[in-house]
């Protein structure tokens, strides 16, 4: 764990390593940018604008809120295993992008809604429907059982990946592929209108859960504790919830499926700065963008000019580390 002094330039430090990674995504590419003719070259202005630009912002609000609803989820589970997609967001957000892969133009025709727009609208609604069935399982006598919450999130995952499967039986190849590489997470869809309707709601989340890390540092120590120090329990974890519900939705609804982020990044700011979650908040989200983007930098460049799922890689990256991070938590605890 870092020093008391050294902490205080980790946040600093981290918006430097953000600010590089997202120059890096900006300059890299299968179009070469030569940052020095790059108003007297107007393709290479134009992808640097319409292209690059939208995608690199959409990966640090993404990876951002991430990594920030994910550390806030093992706050309120008090369980460092949770992650947003245990509330059923993610779920039903696949649930409804596969019906829209397999019947999309049906869907265009009764929506009067062009094909890319009907994807996002409904990953989201989708996401949103999951989330409040789970939310209202877990209420009880007034109040929200984070363990039913739990376990009704994983039925809800459970229920809804048996059906995505059988709706991928019905859809072509087309549909499939699509489908397929939404799963494992793409920022390839990443426009400015994109931006437009998503910025808003990632970006007001983002900077508003660090407000909440006195009662999330409360919760911590258990709801009757929290209660003591004058924290209204109830009222924190439906603002909280909302909040993680809301963010997680818009970022699903675009980018697909993204794994480990939300899991990975807090656990390891951790390691650095404590559990305090007035530091470990903002720090979570600067880590977290700057993963997402060097994810998708290296996923639309490795190959180029084929594209890797960004999602399949930070869960590549992102195994191992938590893995490591087990064997290294049960070495302290004195477990064989």
């Amino acid at each position: 764990m870092l020093s008391g002094s050294a902490r205080a330039f980790l946040i600093p430090g981290l918006a430097a390593l953000l600010a590089a990674a997202a120059v890096l995504g900006l300059s890299l590419g299968t179009i070469r940018l030569d940052w020095t003719t790059l108003t007297r070259d107007d393709t290479a202005a134009t992808a640097l604008l319409q292209l690059r630009l939208p995608r690199v912002l959409l990966a640090v609000l993404i990876g951002a809120v991430l990594a920030e609803t994910g550390a806030v989820a093992q706050a309120l589970f008090r369980n460092p295993l949770a992650e947003p997609g245990l509330i059923g967001v993610s779920a039903g957000a696949a649930l409804a992008a596969a019906v829209v892969h397999t019947a999309l133009t049906g869907i265009a025709s009764l929506a009067a809604l062009p094909p890319s727009l009907i994807l996002p609208i409904a990953a989201f609604a989708g996401g949103l429907a999951a989330a409040v069935i789970v939310l209202r399982l877990a209420r009880r006598d007034g109040q929200t059982d984070m363990t039913t919450m739990l376990l009704a999130g994983t039925a809800i995952n459970a229920f809804v990946a048996a059906i995505v499967g059988l709706l991928s039986t019905r859809a072509d190849d087309s549909g499939l592929r699509g489908f397929t590489l939404w799963m494992y997470g793409n920022l390839g869809r990443a426009g400015w209108s994109e931006i437009a309707v998503a910025a808003p709601v990632l970006l007001a989340v983002a900077l508003w859960l660090p407000r909440e890390a006195r009662g999330l540092d409360a919760l911590l120590l258990g709801d009757t504790e929290a209660r003591h120090l004058g924290v209204d329990v109830e009222r924190l974890k439906r603002r909280v919830l909302i909040a993680v519900v809301l963010a997680t939705g818009a970022a699903v609804s675009l980018a697909g499926v993204i794994g480990f982020v939300g899991l990975v990044v807090p656990h390891a700011i951790r390691l650095l700065a404590g559990p305090g979650h007035r530091l470990l908040l903002p720090a979570s989200a600067l880590l977290g963008a700057v993963l997402l983007t060097l994810a998708d930098t290296v996923a639309r460049t490795a190959a180029a000019p084929a594209e890797w799922p960004v999602g399949a890689l930070t869960s590549a990256l992102g195994a191992p580390f938590f893995l490591a991070l087990l064997l290294r938590m049960r070495t302290r605890i004195g477990l064989p």
